[in-house]
């Protein structure tokens, strides 16, 4: 009597279909911000169909359909950037401080650049404290504070940087609300700033904010593999010839750079950070060199979709994209929780 043996299927062949798969997804991600892309110059306080969008973008030729097409399309690029850097960032962060929780906001990025905006707008007064320019030094400096406290002259562990983080945050923002307090007119600009949305920045806000996000995509993709390495341990990671301090140095950098441009330019954004990464990672799991590219496409479809949401629900007026990705974001948290998928 003769027994079948079933073959266990070879490790090479089995990572090798993954890779496929996974692939095939990373292109269909593509695809799929390829129509939010058209959705967000589409939709609007005046509907333009799609085919009239592509024609217009081919071939402007100074027509009403053509100047909305043309006023639509910098808002559409900053939430690509804006999108991309928030994901990426939340992703770095994760990795970097092990915690599931991790987002901009965990290394003071956004209480620095809050800072930074409301003392720009009281020393200078005007327009100062609107200004790109305005929000990225204080976020710069809040998480050079939080990595150096963290430190202390000793291994920046991922307990001490969310500590410094949580301490510095609410030192600044004591700072901010005091000066926003004293000063209506600081308190107006920083009303404005602080809900975060993609909507009346104008277009030389995309061509501010390139430069650091295209810098600090470039350090977070290269990270890939030390990302991947670090997550075994620091012990482990230094046993795989990995310098856990000069990763976490150049990851913190790389995602400062990101979140201070994402943040000065449409102010602080919740929960894009913290949700995309979390659901890429529940189908790609805790792969660097896969979390990060499907980061870089799906944050801007998430962006961008809760942008035309905000423009649909309140039309003729529209509600900040900051509003619902807090609308999507809380219960999809709760969610998470309540199914232990995430633990500190």
């Amino acid at each position: 009597m003769s027994t079948a043996v079933a073959e266990a299927p070879h490790p090479t062949r089995v990572r090798g279909s993954r890779a496929l798969v996974l692939g095939l997804g990373l292109v269909g991600s593509i695809l799929l911000l390829a129509l939010v892309v058209g959705l967000s110059i589409a939709v609007g306080a005046k509907p333009v169909p799609l085919d009239d969008v592509w024609s217009a973008w081919r071939h402007p030729d100074g027509s009403y359909v053509s100047t909305v097409v043309a006023s639509r399309i910098p808002r559409t690029q900053l939430g690509l950037l804006v999108g991309a850097a928030l994901a990426v960032a939340g992703v770095v962060i994760q990795g970097l401080t092990r915690n599931p929780l991790g987002d901009p906001g965990l290394l003071g990025v956004n209480a620095g650049a809050s800072a930074s905006l409301v003392v720009t707008a009281a020393v200078l007064g005007g327009t100062a404290g609107r200004t790109v320019w305005a929000a990225v030094p204080g976020a710069l400096f809040a998480a050079a504070a939080v990595y150096l406290i963290g430190s202390g002259g000793r291994r920046a562990t991922p307990v001490r940087l969310v500590l410094a983080g949580a301490a510095v945050s609410a030192v600044l923002i004591a700072l901010v609300e005091a000066i926003t307090l004293a000063n209506p007119d600081v308190f107006e600009t920083y009303r404005s700033w602080v809900i975060g949305s993609l909507a009346g920045r104008p277009p030389s806000t995309v061509d501010a904010v390139l430069p650091f996000v295209v810098l600090g995509l470039v350090l977070c993709v290269l990270l890939a593999r030390p990302l991947n390495a670090l997550a075994l341990g620091d012990e482990t990671a230094t046993s795989l010839g990995l310098r856990a301090g000069r990763t976490r140095l150049l990851g913190a950098a790389g995602a400062t750079l990101l979140c201070a441009a994402a943040v000065a330019a449409v102010g602080p954004i919740a929960f894009v950070g913290l949700a995309v990464p979390h659901v890429v990672r529940s189908f790609t799991g805790s792969d660097h060199r896969w979390l990060l590219p499907y980061c870089l496409v799906l944050g801007p479809v998430l962006l961008l979709a809760a942008d035309v949401v905000g423009r649909v629900v309140a039309r003729p007026g529209e509600l900040p994209v900051g509003a619902v990705t807090a609308f999507v974001g809380a219960p999809f948290l709760i969610l998470a929780v309540r199914r232990g998928r995430v633990g500190l």
